[in-house]
């Protein structure tokens, strides 16, 4: 059966950004967590936190590499399954994608060799500003690349000249209607995503008896702030449903189902969507709540994707991985809230609360995963809104050539992937180092500062 070199090369895209975005999403917010401990060692000389930050430092070390790379491969494909992207639209695409790695090479990868291999080279505070920067860096990147897809979901600032979108106003481009909750979202997946892995990195960890002091007080930080961001990512998510549905009301149709528009629109738990019938078997529904969630009015109007025929994502894809987000995100919030209640009154927590942080630990992985699939197949069949369709600008190449670069990606991606979570496994295995020569004592000595943080915790 001959399988269309079109659909072959969209698969192939979404290999390639679906292994890409695990890695942006441990990295953005593991920088500012390794900013924390940076800065609570500094406050207190505890041993500990200096433990915590080295240890998590080639965590994130390795987390920057693959999502480097990765990210490489996929820039690659703009040129080489859809030269039609950058032909048209690389005015608003080019630089925005220059500044995000000028932003990755110049501050995170230069800094990022002292966070390293500076510990007993440069003074604390040169650390702690490096460690600042990469942190800025990574969200930096995020900040351009997520305006270019913004852009690429509600366009502004542009005019077409010769079949060429042209920029009129940078401004409206970088600061697209759906960028503010966009970039807010993203970053706070980012967040929740690292403090679930550290969290459940250190719980496994207790649960092997290789825990030391700096391993509870990393579970306790992650704890600490899924328990914030949890409900603060529901509310964002809220706001950026409510800015979907006016820019984009056939993706909210897809993510809820709907095909007829109409007032009070129930939420849909569960179905089977059916785009043949354009209906929904099986459906379990909830009266006048999608209106309610969508609109925030009972009677509210949602629109139906019969308004959209021929124009609309396709559903069932859609609709089910908003269902998955929001599972986990619920798991999140109560996984997060349980941990903290039992962590309240100190750094010890039952064999209960740690298998669970630990079976949660790549939760963060599913969650964005899912959401991205709502972003980005929820545009189809455009792949700039209302501008270029997705058809429009693929390559001509035959389906076995496809085929076969597909097969070379998706192969090399399990390895890379199975070798990742292995390294984060080794060295979650490896024992906590003693702890015994106390806080660390800052002199005005630049040498005796430095000799007094050696020897690790």
């Amino acid at each position: 059966m001959d399988i269309d070199p079109f659909v072959l090369a969209r698969i192939q895209f979404a290999a390639n950004i679906s292994f890409h975005i695990l890695f942006p999403a441990i990295s953005i917010g593991l920088a500012w967590f390794l900013l924390f401990f940076r800065i609570r060692f500094t406050q207190t000389g505890d041993k500990a936190w200096e433990y915590a930050y080295f240890f998590w430092v080639k965590v994130f070390a390795l987390t920057f590499a693959m999502g480097v790379v990765s990210g490489i491969t996929m820039s690659f494909q703009f040129g080489t399954n859809w030269p039609g992207f950058m032909e048209k639209a690389g005015n608003v695409a080019g630089p925005l994608l220059g500044y995000e790695v000028l932003s990755a090479f110049f501050l995170e990868a230069s800094f990022l060799g002292i966070m390293l291999y500076g510990k007993n080279r440069v003074s604390n505070n040169i650390h702690l500003i490096s460690t600042f920067l990469v942190a800025f860096g990574t969200t930096l990147s995020a900040f351009w690349i997520l305006s270019l897809n913004s852009w690429m979901q509600t366009p502004t600032g542009y005019f077409i000249e010769d079949g060429r979108v042209m920029v009129d106003s940078w401004l409206a481009v970088i600061f697209n209607p759906s960028f503010p909750y966009r970039f807010t979202h993203m970053l706070l997946a980012s967040v929740l995503t690292c403090a679930f892995l550290i969290a459940g990195v250190s719980a496994w960890r207790a649960l092997k008896k290789v825990d030391g002091p700096a391993t509870w007080k990393v579970m306790r930080t992650g704890v600490m702030v899924a328990a914030i961001a949890a409900p603060l990512q529901i509310l964002v998510g809220d706001m950026h449903g409510l800015n979907t549905l006016e820019h984009q009301p056939a993706k909210v149709a897809a993510m809820e189902a709907i095909w007829e528009t109409e007032r009070g629109a129930p939420f849909t738990l569960v179905a089977m969507p059916d785009e043949e019938a354009r209906s929904n078997r099986f459906a379990v529904e909830v009266p006048y709540a999608a209106s309610l969630v969508l609109t925030h009015h009972m009677d509210g109007e949602v629109q139906g994707l019969n308004d959209f025929e021929g124009d609309h994502p396709p559903v069932a894809m859609v609709f089910w991985s908003f269902r998955v987000m929001l599972l986990v995100g619920v798991l999140m919030l109560c996984v997060s809230w349980w941990a903290a209640w039992r962590l309240r009154k100190g750094n010890r927590a039952d064999r209960l609360v740690l298998r669970a942080l630990s079976l949660m630990t790549f939760s963060g992985w599913v969650a964005v995963l899912a959401g991205w699939y709502v972003t980005e197949i929820g545009r189809q069949p455009w792949i700039v809104s209302g501008v270029l369709r997705v058809q429009d600008v693929v390559a001509g190449h035959s389906a076995a050539t496809v085929a076969s670069t597909l097969f070379g990606y998706v192969l090399l991606y399990v390895l890379l992937l199975i070798s990742y979570v292995a390294a984060v496994r080794r060295l979650a295995t490896k024992p906590a180092e003693s702890l015994a020569m106390g806080p660390v004592v800052f002199t005005e000595d630049s040498h005796s500062r430095q000799q007094a943080q050696k020897g690790g915790a």
